[in-house]
C-alpha cells in the first residue's frame, strides 16, 4: 500500500507540474486583460501538433522540439490578440467571451480538416517508453523530465515578469493599464506581449504532453477544462496561484483516478472548481 502511495504521490507532482505550465498562459493573459481566452485548450493542441510533425518530419528527438512549439505558440498569440482581440476590446464583454470561444471553435476545426480525426502518438524518442526506479517507485522518464522541465519553464516566466523591466511593465498593466499608459508604458504592446506568452508557454506544455499523451484536434477541451479549475482555485491572475493549484489538481486526479475511480477523477476536480468559485471566487491568490 505504501507504494502505491508513493507512486501516486510522484505521479500526481509530475502531472501537477505539467497542469501550472499549462494554466499559467491562461492566468498571464486573464491578469493582465481580464479576459478569458476560451481558446486555450487549442493553443495546447497546436502545440502538440507542431511537436509532433516536427519529431516526425524533421526526425528531431521530441524534447528539442520544445522551440519550434514555443514560438509557433508566441506568434499564434500575437496573432489572435492583434487580428481578433483588440478589435473585441470595443465591444462589451459578451463579445469578447464569444470572440475566443469563435476563435477555439476556427482552430480545432481547421485542424480537424488539416490533421484528420485519427489519433497521432510518437513513439520514438530518447526517454519514451524507459522507466527507472526511485526506491520502491516506477517513474517514467518521459514524464520525469516534461515535470522537470515544465517546473524549469514556469520558473524562467516568473522570473521574466517579477524581475526584468518587460515583466514589471505587464505587472504595470494588469494593475491598472491606464495609469501605465501615463507612465509611459505602452499597453498595447503589453497586451499583445501577454497573448505571446500565453500562446508560448501553453505551447512548450503541448511539446512536453506529446512525450506521453496522443493529441487530435478535440484534445484541447479536456486540458481547457482543467486549466480553468487550476486558475479557479488558484485565483485569476495569480501566477504563484496557478503553480500551487496545478500540483493540487494533479495529485486528486492521480489519486482518485488510482485508488477510487478514473471516471471519477475529473468529477471530483470540476466539483472542486464549482465550489471555489461559489464560496471564494477570488481563489487562493488572486485579488478580491
Amino acid at each position: 500500500m505504501e507504494v502505491l502511495v508513493s507512486q501516486a504521490l510522484v505521479s500526481g507532482i509530475l502531472m501537477g507540474l505539467v497542469f501550472s505550465l499549462i494554466a499559467l498562459g491562461l492566468t498571464i493573459i486573464f491578469g493582465v486583460m481580464n479576459i478569458v481566452n476560451f481558446a486555450h485548450g487549442e493553443f495546447l493542441m497546436i502545440g502538440m501538433y507542431a511537436a509532433y510533425w516536427s519529431a516526425v518530419i524533421l526526425s528531431m528527438e521530441p524534447l528539442l522540439t520544445l522551440p519550434i512549439a514555443a514560438a509557433i505558440g508566441f506568434v499564434l498569440g500575437i496573432a489572435s490578440y492583434y487580428l481578433l482581440v483588440r478589435h473585441l476590446l470595443r465591444g462589451p464583454m459578451i463579445a469578447q467571451l464569444l470572440g475566443t470561444f469563435g476563435l477555439m471553435l476556427f482552430l480545432r476545426y481547421l485542424a480537424l480538416f488539416i490533421f484528420g480525426p485519427n489519433f497521432k502518438t510518437l513513439s520514438k524518442g530518447v526517454l519514451i517508453g524507459k522507466t527507472f526506479m526511485m526506491g520502491p517507485v516506477v517513474i517514467d522518464w518521459s514524464k520525469f523530465f516534461v515535470g522537470l522541465l515544465s517546473l524549469v519553464s514556469f520558473l524562467l516566466v516568473y522570473w521574466i515578469i517579477n524581475y526584468t523591466k518587460t515583466g514589471k511593465a505587464l505587472l504595470a498593466t494588469s494593475i491598472d493599464a491606464e495609469a501605465a499608459s501615463y507612465m509611459g508604458i505602452k499597453t498595447e504592446w503589453m497586451n499583445g506581449l501577454a497573448w505571446g506568452l500565453g500562446g508560448a508557454t501553453v505551447g512548450i506544455a503541448g511539446a512536453l504532453l506529446i512525450n506521453f499523451y496522443y493529441v487530435y484536434p478535440t484534445v484541447g477541451i479536456l486540458f481547457c477544462m482543467l486549466a480553468f479549475a487550476t486558475v479557479a482555485l488558484g485565483g485569476f491572475g495569480s501566477i504563484k496561484g496557478a503553480f500551487l493549484a496545478g500540483l493540487i489538481i494533479g495529485l486528486i486526479e492521480t489519486f482518485f483516478g488510482q485508488f477510487v475511480s478514473s471516471e471519477l477523477k475529473f468529477a471530483v476536480i470540476y466539483a472542486l472548481y464549482f465550489i471555489v468559485v461559489a464560496l471564494r471566487p477570488e481563489g487562493m491568490f488572486g485579488w478580491k
